[in-house]
């Protein structure tokens, strides 16, 4: 077995990464009777809690209407991968946040979501100095018990594609 020093004495600083979230509220009867686009619309103006994962990864709801749902990503390199580009999980993650978020604009109160599939098209590589990326979902339809919408992932200075994709979800009504 062969081991090997993978610290070189003219290693680079470290750094590291700080974040805060806010716990997600008890269901109140309030919460209850809110649409899917009234829960995400209290999300963006700070009278509900954003989802804590966007905080972990670094991105942000930015938009929201019914049947739309935008967010903004900034890459860095602490989401880089062992090739030196950043993992393929933070664009499936911002696909799956604005398809599910654009599905969930057009749910009635008392209705939830859940993903059953998601379809991840890479087209180009992304850096950690790649410009701010902007991820647009659209539903597609909402039906009784499913739901598809599509998404594309774009930089926010020359509009290049980066990522699209496609879901399903189950409707799920109480």
């Amino acid at each position: 077995m062969t081991t090997y020093d993978m610290a070189p004495t003219d290693a680079p600083s470290t750094r590291s990464r700080t974040h805060t979230w806010q716990p997600r509220p008890d269901t109140t009867p309030e919460i209850l009777r809110m649409s899917g686009l009234e829960i995400l619309q209290a999300a963006m103006k700070g009278a509900l809690p954003a989802a804590s994962i966007m905080s972990t990864l670094g991105f942000r709801l930015t938009e929201v209407s019914e049947g739309l749902a935008v967010f903004e990503g900034d890459p860095g390199d602490h989401l880089l991968n062992p090739m030196g580009t950043v993992h393929g999980g933070f664009l499936a993650t911002l696909l799956d946040s604005a398809l599910g978020s654009a599905v969930m604009t057009r749910l009635p109160a008392g209705t939830m979501y859940t993903t059953v599939q998601l379809g991840v098209h890479m087209i180009r590589p992304v850096l950690s100095d790649t410009p701010t990326l902007r991820c647009e979902g659209r539903a597609l339809h909402v039906g009784r018990t499913t739901a598809t919408a599509e998404a594309r992932i774009v930089d926010t200075l020359t509009g290049k594609l980066y990522a699209h994709g496609t879901t399903t979800c189950a409707v799920l009504r109480s």
